[in-house]
């Protein structure tokens, strides 16, 4: 599956606006840190956008989540991508991250909502706004886009990228792809 088909059939599943925005910087996400190791940026940017394809249909229903997305995508992508997307939510389905990208979608998946939460509180309500300091910060501020599990952003340290360096990474991708956003 390439990339257009992959946004083709996330369409088909995802309806909500601010869903695709999340699943398109999870992809940037994502590609920026296989680029900074020199792996596949393309079957990382998949696993990316793929990653919440089921996301609409269970949000109520976590233990599903993963699980209902293999159902979409079984034969149509490698099973690696199955198997990263089933574990970034491993304490449902049971999956475990192991890779280097398992873990690096579980980082890119929480460090992508309190990027947006930094850019949301500026003033211009622009990512090229935010810094990588402002970031850090914010990571500090417990009560601070509470949803965005810090202890999944630190995931980043398990695959040896310094959480400030994993912030630069995030924070310059989805800069590269603001206008998408909308931010």
């Amino acid at each position: 599956m390439d990339r257009e088909e992959a946004v083709s059939l996330i369409k088909e599943h995802i309806k909500k606006d601010y869903l695709f925005k999340h699943i398109l910087a999870v992809e940037s996400i994502m590609r920026g840190i296989a680029r900074y190791f020199n792996e596949d940026e393309e079957l990382w940017g998949l696993v990316g956008l793929l990653h919440d394809i089921d996301y609409e249909k269970t949000a109520d229903d976590p233990k599903n989540h993963g699980i209902l997305a293999e159902s979409f995508l079984k034969g149509k992508v490698v099973e690696s991508i199955i198997h990263a997307i089933k574990s970034h939510n491993s304490e449902y389905t049971g999956v475990m991250p192991e890779s280097r990208m398992e873990k690096s979608l579980i980082a890119a998946d929480a460090i992508s909502g309190l990027i947006v939460a930094a850019a949301l509180i500026l003033p211009s309500k622009k990512l090229i706004d935010v810094k990588v300091e402002s970031v850090a910060k914010r990571f500090k501020e417990k009560d601070f886009a509470r949803r965005c599990s810090r202890e999944n952003i630190m995931v980043c340290e398990e695959i040896e990228l310094p959480k400030e360096k994993f912030f630069e990474i995030a924070l310059k991708a989805m800069q590269g792809i603001s206008d998408e956003l909308g931010l």
